[in-house]
């Protein structure tokens, strides 16, 4: 990805089959389209240059079938690692809590949920007929972003809306150039799995 301009807004295309979206810079300028191929045995999610689809960049794959523990590993669009992210195990069953792994294999950031109660809370109150309907504009769970220091890097926060189909990313510290890439597939792999689980 370019220079990335921040905050970036990840928008869901809530009438296509796929799970796909556009991410987009301050100034309103796609910087990626994400799409997870469907069907797959193992998950496939490509990130193209804009929504066009014309250019892929990178490539986000699972280690393994779909599995609590699969680790998902980024590629450029030569095929060289990035790095991965792999979710925290049962510690995810309460709070979302994930980690990013450099292109040596060493953990470098961690993502976690902020506030439990809001996915509790939501899936409850979501069970409820008509009531359910109105969640998205209420209950918005935020992930924090921060090294292995413990210090701000950025932060994803779902935005008010129906189906939960917007996402904001702010930057709250200092990113190194070459980690960029690197947190931003990660958000991007993370929120299509938590997107899914609710």
């Amino acid at each position: 990805m370019q220079a990335i301009r921040y905050p970036l807004t990840f928008s869901f295309k809530i009438t296509t089959l796929a799970n796909d979206f556009t991410a987009t810079d301050a100034s309103g300028q796609v910087v990626a389209y994400v799409r997870q191929k469907l069907l797959k045995f193992k998950e496939h999610i490509e990130v193209y240059s804009d929504d066009s689809r014309s250019r892929v960049n990178y490539h986000i794959r699972a280690d393994r079938w779909i599995d609590w523990s699969a680790a998902y590993a980024f590629t450029d669009h030569r095929g060289t690692a990035l790095g991965k992210i792999a979710r925290k195990g049962w510690k995810s069953l309460w709070k979302a809590e994930y980690e990013l792994i450099d292109a040596q294999d060493k953990p470098q950031y961690h993502i976690r949920e902020e506030n439990g109660w809001v996915k509790v809370i939501d899936g409850l109150v979501g069970e409820i007929p008509v009531l359910g309907w109105f969640t998205g504009y209420v209950f918005n769970p935020s992930y924090l972003v921060t090294d292995l220091r413990d210090r701000e890097i950025a932060r994803l926060t779902k935005q008010p809306s129906f189906f939960g189909k917007e996402f904001k990313v702010e930057k709250l510290g200092q990113i190194d150039e070459d980690d960029d890439d690197r947190i931003m597939l990660g958000l991007m792999m993370m929120i299509l799995l938590e997107r899914r689980r609710g």
